[in-house]
């Protein structure tokens, strides 16, 4: 995802595919994952449909075997696919389907609105071989994200009045970041993966969902016992620019000016506060990290009378970011605050057996499994 795009401007995306817990449900130990970094996956049975919905499944249009670009050990790849919708429809549900999961990190499904299928189409033709490489978002304008998939999720239902807007002619970009960290970036074996969408065609009384994206800087040093040229702050930010390009590159000096003005501050904990530009009544919540996360949180108005924890996640396990909808809605009001803290931990790099053996390094936002990310996801709708 090109986060600071969409973040800066509190960003309406929508994400609906997971498998969630109450908010209130107890949280799993902190349990460091001990697989390839994701697990294998095995899809539960889907639930019923409800009235007005049907099932719709896309696959990748043929097996793809990644290999990761620029001496990385990751590749984001994305793959135009088609649902061909004649009639207006909205998205309830969905389900990703990863087939080879010890290589799947995440995956998320932009739609590609009738105006610029075009451009989807000519971008697909114009790269060799399957799909295009695609660190950052699509690399289509006007994307907008509909589903997203990863570990410890499968698919969550909201009220059967929520969804998201999919007219027709539109597409989709399935968007697969696959991780190499175990082959050293070298080819992983092919992977053909799919999606069950879940589509209601009786739009009359739909709400559109929309999905704030809230990411806050990563400034973890590395630890006392380390050492080595990337444990330099300006050398790993470099380093993370020449794997994944510039626009990825630039994106935590642009979270440190947008969430601690400018200044960036080296430790384990970070925390960004966002306003709410108007009212919305807020569903769910989730948070991604990578391997180095402890723990995560968003908060509306903290420290101020009322302030609520939307989400609370203080033993974060990889292997398990399902969506959390809420026991109730919760109202936001314009004016409100938004704050996403997460917490990572270096000493996990020489603990965990898919980061042995990385080079020590001074972690900032990247799209590397090696890398780490704090990003927050609120699914509301518009208005109270």
């Amino acid at each position: 995802m090109k986060m600071l795009r969409l973040a800066a401007a509190f960003t309406a995306v929508v994400l609906v595919a997971s498998c969630g817990k109450g908010s209130d449900d107890p949280e799993p130990a902190a349990t460091p994952p001990t697989n390839s970094h994701a697990g294998h996956f095995s899809a539960p049975p889907a639930a019923p449909l409800r009235a007005g919905e049907h099932f719709q499944n896309l696959s990748m249009p043929a097996q793809y075997t990644p290999k990761a670009p620029n001496g990385g050990t990751d590749e984001y790849r994305c793959f135009l696919i088609d649902p061909k919708l004649t009639s207006e429809a909205y998205l309830t549900g969905s389900q990703f389907l990863p087939q080879n999961a010890d290589i799947v990190h995440h995956a998320i499904f932009f739609r590609i609105g009738p105006g610029s299928a075009d451009a989807a189409r000519k971008l697909d033709a114009g790269t060799p071989g399957d799909g295009w490489t695609c660190f950052g978002d699509s690399g289509v304008n006007g994307d907008t994200w509909v589903a997203s998939w990863a570990p410890g999720a499968n698919e969550t239902l909201l009220a059967p009045d929520l969804g998201y807007p999919m007219p027709p002619g539109s597409l989709m970009v399935m968007q697969i970041h696959y991780n190499l960290l175990a082959t050293g970036g070298k080819a992983g074996g092919a992977d053909q993966s799919s999606i069950r969408l879940r589509l209601n065609d009786s739009t009359s009384a739909m709400k559109p969902l929309q999905t704030s994206l809230l990411p806050a800087p990563i400034e973890l040093p590395c630890t006392a016992s380390e050492s080595g040229p990337l444990c330099d702050r300006a050398a790993a930010i470099a380093d993370v620019t020449k794997r994944f390009g510039a626009d990825v590159g630039e994106q935590e000096e642009q979270l440190v000016k947008l969430c601690s003005q400018g200044k960036p501050v080296a430790g384990t904990t970070q925390h960004c506060d966002r306003p709410v530009p108007r009212a919305a009544t807020v569903y769910a919540a989730a948070g991604h990290m990578h391997l180095l996360g402890r723990s995560i949180k968003i908060e509306l108005n903290p420290g101020a009378e009322g302030a609520r924890t939307l989400l609370d996640v203080p033993n974060y396990n990889f292997d398990d970011q399902a969506i959390h909808p809420l026991a109730e809605p919760v109202a936001l009001k314009a004016g409100d605050k938004l704050r996403v803290t997460c917490t990572h931990d270096a000493s996990l790099r020489s603990r965990l057996p898919q980061l042995q053996g990385t080079a020590p390094r001074y972690v900032v936002w990247g799209d590397g499994t090696s890398d780490e990310m704090c990003l927050g996801l609120v699914i509301m709708t518009a208005g109270a």
